[in-house]
């Protein structure tokens, strides 16, 4: 990656073969219990499809570049600005405990220095609450609603 491209990056372990958790961000009905409400579809690499929050009634459309079986996702969404795309590079690294290390890196933000940091900073944080929410919900088969309650009515953010 060029040092000087400013990058969102988080991962997380996850204890359930590689084949689950990448099966759980390509199929909208494991996907919408712990990120989206709804989804257009599958994600196929030349497929456009669309997520949509519904609890903050917002939706984009999602290019889906590559997928990579049980390896690597690469997408491109809305940015935050509301300008453009920002990539999404999801990668699933099996363990040998029958494990599952999986990382998101979202690049492409614009703008100037401090809204580029901002932007990076929500991404990182928004990313580790839906890995966090994919985690509880493969592990141990609970909803934690982590992205609902981020900003729950009432709440400014």
């Amino acid at each position: 990656m060029n040092k000087d491209v400013v990058a969102a990056e988080t991962g997380m372990l996850i204890r359930r073969p590689v084949a689950d958790v990448f099966e759980a961000l390509i199929k909208p009905e494991v996907t919408t219990r712990f990120w989206f409400t709804r989804s257009s579809g599958w994600l196929e690499a030349g497929k456009r499809v669309q997520w949509t929050w519904e609890m903050y009634g917002q939706s984009g459309d999602v290019d889906v570049d590559v997928v990579e079986e049980n390896k690597r996702i690469v997408l491109r969404w809305p940015a935050y600005d509301g300008k453009g795309q920002t990539t999404v590079e999801w990668t699933f690294t099996p363990r040998p405990d029958n494990t599952t290390f999986v990382s998101v890196t979202n690049t492409g933000f614009t703008g100037d220095q401090d809204a580029i940091a901002k932007q990076a900073i929500e991404a990182t944080g928004g990313f580790t609450l839906v890995l966090a929410g994919m985690k509880a919900l493969l592990e141990h088969g609970i909803e934690l609603n982590l992205i609902a309650d981020r900003y729950p009515k009432g709440v400014e953010h």
